[in-house]
């Protein structure tokens, strides 16, 4: 029997929120209500009451009220609704979340559930889910759940897809209980004792990443693989931060040229900074550092206009970096890595940093990648390796050189 925490505006949806848990009660399982509501009597009696929220927040729950700023409201309860069911979850009081709302409540309640580790249940059913919900998610495994018509009553179409949203929650943490024990019939046991390695991939570094995935598993370690695509290096990050990562194979940090030239793949200006600042092995090389990635023609800025381009698919225009910005990419890459605490080491492919960029393809261009070889190495902090190799980015000597020297910073570690 699990307990689910129901969060949400207790007093402008506190009866949808209450045929909910009892849908969860119907079930098998306890649920916890916590109240972020602050203007009207909550409808449904909470465990975790608006004042703690509030009081978690460092706000005093009256003033709030006495000024009826709904903004300054929901900014207060998404900063203290975080701090709540992040404690209780690491307490293990709760084993799943689910949250109901308009464009408040899912503010809040999505603030919540990023606080909250991959892996834990979070179902949140919105008005807002059929949109961009990028800034609702952030790098979490929030399952965004459409309201259908608004979160306002239990009607033929609510009384549905509440019904069926709280047996997602029921759902995920049943089965849940099964991975983690291996109760469940056919269900695999938890390889829980194999430490991470994380790697960056895009397409055109598929050939070496599976290639250095293969020794690395070979070794004993569990590879997490993530696409290169501005959230996946933003994920990829936040797990490195979280502590659960032993190693890092970076060898697509094609990111970093939409961050510099304006491309709509960029993780943001701290890509590289979580194992440089944690201390955690890595092996960095500049895979894609040669494209910069926008969606049809039709999106690309003007400022643009005669550079060099390549048509990946319908959806996905490529602009070939310029000497100038790989200059710049190379600096911001060193700065990084030198506040690295553990083993680092770069290895530059010099034939080819993608499948497009060697000998005879479109993004070939020895003057851009010496310029971005240049600038990586001459400001690297003197004690990072930097081993150059005569060969493409995808070719078996590189992807077998990148396992080797993180094996062997891995089998440093004290």
């Amino acid at each position: 029997m699990a307990t689910i925490a129901i969060l949400g505006t207790m007093d402008t949806k506190g009866e949808e929120h209450a045929f909910v848990a009892n849908r969860i009660k119907e079930r098998g399982h306890h649920v916890l209500i916590i109240d972020v509501g602050a203007l009207g009597e909550p409808k449904l009696k909470p465990d975790v009451t608006r004042q703690e929220i509030a009081a978690a927040a460092g706000m005093n729950l009256g003033a709030l009220v006495a000024r009826r700023d709904r903004g300054e409201t929901v900014a207060a309860m998404s900063k203290g609704a975080p701090l709540v069911l992040g404690r209780l979850a690491a307490e293990k009081k709760i084993d799943g979340v689910i949250s109901l709302g308009g464009g408040g409540g899912t503010a809040i309640g999505t603030a919540a559930m990023r606080a909250l580790p991959i892996g834990f249940p979070k179902v949140m059913v919105s008005t807002l889910a059929s949109g961009n919900t990028a800034q609702y998610v952030g790098v979490k495994d929030i399952v965004m759940f459409p309201s259908i018509v608004d979160v306002a009553g239990i009607n033929r179409i609510s009384r549905e897809i509440l019904t069926r949203a709280a047996g997602a929650i029921c759902g995920m943490v049943e089965i849940g209980f099964q991975v983690s024990t291996g109760a469940g019939e056919g269900t695999p046991k938890p390889e829980s004792d194999k430490p991470i390695i994380v790697a960056s991939m895009f397409g055109n570094t598929t050939e070496c990443v599976q290639g250095a995935k293969k020794i690395l598993e070979e070794a004993g370690y569990e590879v997490l693989v993530f696409h290169a695509t501005g959230v996946g290096g933003r994920t990829m990050e936040s797990l490195i931060e979280a502590g659960m990562v032993a190693g890092v194979l970076d060898v697509t940090t094609t990111e970093w040229a939409d961050e510099v030239v304006g491309g709509f793949l960029s993780a943001g200006p701290t890509r590289l900074e979580a194992a440089a600042k944690r201390g955690v092995p890595a092996v960095i090389a500049p895979g894609c550092l040669d494209m910069v990635n926008f969606h049809g023609p039709e999106t690309v800025p003007p400022k643009f206009s005669g550079r060099n381009f390549y048509q990946h698919n319908p959806q996905v225009t490529l602009m070939r970096t310029t000497p100038e910005e790989c200059a710049q990419i190379g600096r911001i890459i060193a700065e990084k890595l030198n506040l690295s605490r553990a083993g680092v080491t770069v290895l530059i492919p010099r034939r080819a940093i993608s499948v497009i960029s060697g000998p005879g393809q479109k993004f070939h261009d020895p003057a851009a990648d010496q310029a971005l070889f240049d600038a990586l190495t001459t400001n690297l902090r003197k004690d990072i390796a930097v081993i150059e190799m005569d060969c493409a980015i995808n070719d078996v000597a590189f992807a077998e050189a990148c396992a080797r020297a993180l094996l062997g910073h891995l089998a440093a570690r004290p």
